[in-house]
C-alpha cells in the first residue's frame, strides 16, 4: 500500500504543481478570463487518464490468461521506462519548470482559447497517463485481490492535491529539489520491483524462458500471507521465490539506475561545467508562485 501511496503522491504532486503554477500565473497577470479554458483542459486530461486506466483494467479481463500476462508484462516494462524517464527529467528540470510553463502559457494566451485548453491538457495529461499506466502495472504486480493498492493511490493523490492547494495559498514551503530527489529514489526502488514482476509475467505468458529456474525460495521463512511478507510485497513487490531472470533484471535495473540518480554530480551545463544538485539551489524557480488571495 505504501508503494502505491508513494506513486499517487509523487505523480499527483507533479500534476498539482503544474496546475498551481498555471493558475497562479493567470491570477497574478490579471487574466482570470483565461481560467475557464485552463480548467477545461485540466478536466479533459483527468478524464482521459481515468478512461485509459479503465480501458486497461476492463479490457484485460476479456483476454486469455496468457494474453493477460503478456499484456501486463509488456505494459509493466513500458511503465517502468516512462517513470524512469520522468524522475530523471524532473531532477534535471524542476528548477526551471515554472519559467517553462510561463513561456508556454504566454504563447497560448496570444493564440486564443483553443491553445489555452491544449496547453493545460498537455501539461497535465502526460502526468495523468503516466500515473494511470504505472498504477495499473503496480496494482497488477501486487495481485492480492484487495483494494489496498487503489486505496493507497487515492490517498497519495488526495495528499498531493492538498499539498498543491497549500502551495498555492502560500501556506507551505518545502525544498522541492530534495523532495523530488528522495521520492524519486524511492520510486526507482518501486519501479525495480514492478519491472521484475513484469518479466515474471512475460515468463508466465511463455514469451521468456526460465519460469521454473528459481533463484531462491524463502517462502518458509517469509510466508507470502504473513504480515511482514505482505508488507514487503506491498512496498517492494517482494516475491519469496523469484526466478533467476527476475533477480537478474532487478539488479541490472536498480543498481545502476539508483546510483546514477543519486550521484552527487548532475548534468553538464552550457560550458561543460558539472553541477551537483545541491549547487542548483531551490530559489526562485523551483517553487510555485504564491498567488494573491482571490
Amino acid at each position: 500500500m505504501f508503494s502505491n501511496y508513494l506513486i499517487g503522491l509523487r505523480e499527483g504532486l507533479e500534476a498539482s504543481l503544474v496546475v498551481c503554477i498555471l493558475i497562479a500565473y493567470l491570477v497574478k497577470t490579471g487574466r482570470r478570463d483565461a481560467l475557464k479554458p485552463v480548467w477545461a483542459g485540466i478536466a479533459v486530461a483527468v478524464l482521459l487518464a481515468l478512461g485509459f486506466g479503465s480501458a486497461l483494467e476492463f479490457g484485460s479481463q476479456e483476454l486469455t490468461f496468457e494474453a493477460q500476462e503478456a499484456l501486463g508484462g509488456s505494459l509493466s516494462v513500458i511503465a517502468v521506462g516512462l517513470v524512469t524517464w520522468m524522475v530523471f527529467w524532473m531532477r534535471r528540470t524542476a528548477r526551471h519548470l515554472k519559467t517553462e510553463l510561463h513561456d508556454k502559457l504566454d504563447a497560448a494566451l496570444a493564440m486564443g482559447t483553443g491553445a489555452l485548453v491544449a496547453t493545460a491538457f498537455l501539461a497535465v495529461g502526460r502526468e495523468g497517463l503516466e500515473t494511470a499506466l504505472f498504477v495499473w502495472a503496480s496494482v497488477h504486480a501486487a495481485g492480492d485481490g484487495t483494494p489496498r493498492p487503489l486505496i493507497g493511490v487515492l490517498l497519495g493523490i488526495t495528499t498531493a492535491v492538498a499539498l498543491g492547494w497549500l502551495f498555492y495559498r502560500g501556506a507551505l514551503r518545502i525544498n522541492l529539489a530534495k523532495f523530488f530527489t528522495w521520492t524519486g529514489g524511492m520510486l526507482v526502488v518501486v519501479a525495480a520491483g514492478v519491472l521484475a514482476y513484469g518479466f515474471h509475467d512475460l515468463q508466465e505468458a511463455d514469451w521468456l524462458p526460465g519460469l521454473t529456474d528459481k533463484a531462491f525460495d524463502v517462502s518458509g521463512t517469509i510466508p507470502p500471507d504473513s504480515w511482514y511478507g505482505t508488507l514487503l510485497k506491498g512496498v517492494f513487490n517482494f516475491q519469496p521465490d523469484p526466478t533467476v531472470l527476475q533477480v537478474t533484471v532487478w539488479l541490472l535495473y536498480l543498481v545502476p539506475t539508483l546510483a546514477l540518480f543519486l550521484a552527487p554530480v548532475g548534468f553538464a551545463s552550457g560550458k561543460g561545467k558539472v553541477k551537483s544538485p545541491d549547487d542548483q539551489g531551490t530559489q526562485p524557480d523551483d517553487r510555485p508562485s504564491t498567488a494573491p488571495r482571490a
